[in-house]
């Protein structure tokens, strides 16, 4: 089970569960066609974030394969909420995750995200014990691919048109990072 020591501090970052007073925030990304361009999902209405948000605030723990945790990721100088990650328990057996993540288009470009993925991939595995954990992001979205490749994931797969996404074929390219490498890095 992962129960994180909330709140978690990086160096310009705090990580936390989603609370109910987030909807405003949450939902002035989510409702963005450059946020969602990538995504299964399309612009959220406030309603739809509301939805996504009650989800989310259920989700700040792990207890068994299928779940996922659910992070805010508000920035340390304003407390302004400016992302949100993901890690989903994919398997207790194999022991394998796999990460998520969105934010602000505002924040974009500063190195906030690889702060706070990295933060995630530690949670994966020093405090959740993976072996594996995967990212993974339509082949168009050439920023998401970037970071991954930053933060020390290697690319595994580049799966050509296989998935339907908004009614157009996409590319899916898959990131992957073992717990050796994680120590190793």
């Amino acid at each position: 089970m992962l129960r994180p020591d909330y709140p978690i501090s990086t160096e310009r970052l705090i990580l936390r569960p989603f609370h109910a007073d987030d909807l405003d925030a949450l939902n002035a990304f989510q409702s963005r066609s450059d946020v969602a361009r990538y995504l299964y999902w399309g612009p959220r209405s406030r309603a739809e974030s509301a939805a996504a948000l009650a989800k989310r605030i259920h989700s700040s723990t792990l207890q068994k394969e299928g779940q996922f945790l659910a992070i805010a990721v508000e920035l340390a100088s304003t407390g302004e909420l400016i992302g949100d990650l993901n890690l989903e328990y994919i398997s207790a057996e194999h022991r394998q995750g796999e990460i998520g993540y969105v934010f602000h288009p505002d924040h974009h470009g500063k190195g906030l995200a690889a702060e706070a993925v990295t933060e995630l991939l530690r949670l994966g595995f020093e405090e959740l014990g993976l072996h594996r954990i995967v990212g993974s992001c339509d082949g168009r979205n050439i920023a998401s691919a970037n970071l991954l490749e930053r933060i020390g994931m290697r690319k595994e797969a580049h799966l050509r048109e296989n998935e339907v996404v908004k009614g157009v074929w996409t590319d899916e390219i898959v990131y992957a990072m073992l717990e050796d490498e994680w120590k190793g890095r």
